[in-house]
């Protein structure tokens, strides 16, 4: 397995696990106030969802279309 492919899935689980603090972060009381009083995230969730997002989608293509022999 090429380093890139390897790469690639650690990038997916860090990805993974980010959202998961994200949704989790998101269901908290506080964050359930913030969000009805002002329709959005907090930064810091927002962040984890963001950050998540991205490096799971590089993660998932350094998989895909990583280096072929």
């Amino acid at each position: 397995m090429h380093w890139t492919r390897i790469i690639g899935i650690a990038l997916l689980v860090c990805g993974a696990i980010l959202l998961y603090m994200g949704w989790s972060a998101s269901a908290g009381l506080a964050e359930q106030a913030h969000e009805a009083l002002t329709g959005r995230f907090t930064d810091e969730t927002r962040n984890y969802f963001l950050g998540g997002g991205v490096a799971a989608a590089v993660g998932l293509v350094m998989v895909v279309f990583g280096v072929k022999r």
